[in-house]
């Protein structure tokens, strides 16, 4: 029988409006994953993917072995990432605090799961769309307890009315010592344990073996080069998690950079009365077209649903980096677009005015993503204040190398070239140099330098200082800005992916 929410009677019904929470009591819980089972079922959750998961870590050395569990699912913050970032507003913040979303708006951009510290938010195989744990809306609707609450053998999850200082939550909350999983990230999360093991709280504190307690062991993260943290902790259970953004998000990042890039120094170029041959300027703006085109491609073929991608600009939600990124490119295609008719008709006074306008849209096609990246909480590799500066190094690099493959192309781009090569490596190399102010940004970082994707690192150097030289000395300068070109997608490969290669829950 449905448990129904104990509420208060009208006349003394608090004022304020309702903020729903959960404390997790992890003196009661028993692992025996009822709440798992029972939210599958009031959901429909495929198979492979699950709303809630009981973590397991056994802490000690035989024989003084304890197992520890953690009710695991979304947060329902207060400050949503996932919210923010999401370009359509398929992710939500109710009145009432619970964090829901809405499958059909969804376009899969995948945004909400990078944004999650919490790695709460899967991709349905079925509806191909984000989902996660909602709060049981739907039942709190109707008065009625959220399914993993009333399956709960041992009663070990408590919702409530935060807003009500005389709900059970409430006083669990004012009487009990909880935590919440990663309070620094500022998402004043609204799911409470008590008595929580720090082993899993803290992803990565717990050594990670090759096959689980009982069940094979499908985690597609990378081991840290560096080894585990703490070998008395071993994760017994955990559900497969993976990397959201794959290699057409490095691909993206790339191209972006040549599309703003052969644009800016074309522009640049030009408004300094730097000589240029005939038709140079329509080749370079036409090599930034293109590639700008390809960005889009690259874009629209990462979504889950790619019938949807319009929605980025016909319904968008401006908080996002995401929204605001794909405007911002639309406008500078446009301006890019009638810089070509301009030239082809002949209309030589136009270009000038649109590089007033072309220049600022060509700077911040180059950096928004630096933005974007911001926006995912979780991956602290990116929370780089830098990262802008070294995004629109890139596009200078990316637009001097493409454009030193084109005939006729004035010395200056290999100045250019060279300048940047020499900042974008500086930058590089600050990663390793520099000590990360994070745990989770230093792991990061050593699986870019000495981990799974050190080879795409350290080809990058190698190819940039080969570039860098033929810049400087002017011998094979086509040759060498090719190499530039294939350094920085090396680079960009690795950041991208390293960024994204630890694990959140």
């Amino acid at each position: 029988m449905a448990t129904v929410l104990e509420r208060s009677p009208a006349p003394e019904a608090p004022s304020r409006p309702a903020r729903w929470g959960k404390v997790i009591d992890d003196r009661r819980c028993i692992g025996c994953h009822a709440c798992t089972t029972a939210c599958k079922m009031e959901h429909g959750v495929p198979l492979g993917v699950t709303r809630t998961y009981v973590k397991q870590v056994d802490v000690g050395v035989y024989p003084t072995i304890r197992r520890h569990f953690q009710v695991t699912r979304c947060n329902q913050c207060e400050n949503p990432p996932c919210v923010a970032i999401c370009p359509v507003k398929a992710m939500y913040r109710r009145p009432d605090g619970i964090v829901d979303f809405d499958r059909d708006l969804c376009i899969g951009c995948q945004s909400c799961i990078a944004a999650c510290p919490y790695d709460a938010i899967y991709i349905d195989p079925a509806s191909r769309s984000a989902e996660k744990c909602n709060f049981c809306a739907h039942r709190i609707e109707q008065g009625l307890e959220p399914a993993c609450v009333i399956v709960c053998p041992e009663r070990a999850i408590i919702v409530g009315d935060l807003s009500d200082p005389r709900s059970e939550v409430s006083h669990l909350a004012a009487r009990e010592k909880v935590a919440v999983r990663k309070p620094e990230k500022g998402t004043d999360p609204k799911v409470m344990y008590i008595e929580a093991s720090r082993f899993t709280l803290v992803p990565g504190s717990a050594r990670v073996p090759p096959t689980h307690s009982y069940s094979q062991q499908r985690e597609e993260y990378p081991p840290d080069p560096a080894g585990s943290e703490s070998d008395p902790a071993v994760l017994a259970y955990d559900v497969p998690h993976r990397a959201p953004w794959d290699w057409r998000v490095s691909a993206y990042t790339w191209a972006k950079s040549v599309a703003a890039g052969a644009y800016l120094l074309q522009a640049v170029f030009s408004l300094t009365n730097i000589s240029l041959p005939a038709g140079w300027g329509f080749t370079a703006n036409l090599t930034a077209l293109v590639f700008l085109l390809l960005t889009g491609v690259l874009l629209v073929a990462d979504l889950k649903h790619p019938e949807r991608f319009h929605s980025v600009l016909l319904r968008p939600q401006w908080r996002s980096w995401l929204a605001r990124g794909g405007y911002t490119i639309t406008i500078y295609g446009a301006v890019l677009g009638l810089d070509l008719i301009a030239r082809l008709a002949g209309w030589t006074g136009l270009p000038p005015y649109l590089a007033i306008l072309g220049l600022p849209l060509a700077a911040l096609t180059a950096m928004y993503t630096a933005f974007l990246f911001a926006q995912a909480k979780g991956r602290d590799l990116w929370q780089n204040p830098l990262l802008p500066v070294h995004l629109l190094t890139q596009a200078a690099l990316a637009g001097a190398a493409v454009l030193l493959v084109i005939p006729g192309t004035p010395a200056a781009a290999a100045w250019t070239l060279a300048g940047a090569l020499t900042l974008h490596l500086l930058l590089v190399f600050s990663e390793a140099l520099i000590p990360h102010p994070t745990r989770d940004g230093a792991r990061a970082a050593r699986h870019m330098l000495t981990g799974a994707y050190s080879r795409y690192y350290w080809l990058s150097v190698t190819l940039a200082v080969l570039a860098g030289a033929s810049a400087c000395t002017g011998v094979l300068l086509a040759p060498g800005g090719l190499l530039a070109l294939a350094a920085l997608l090396a680079y960009e490969h690795a950041y991208v992916q390293s960024g994204q290669s630890i694990p959140l829950s």
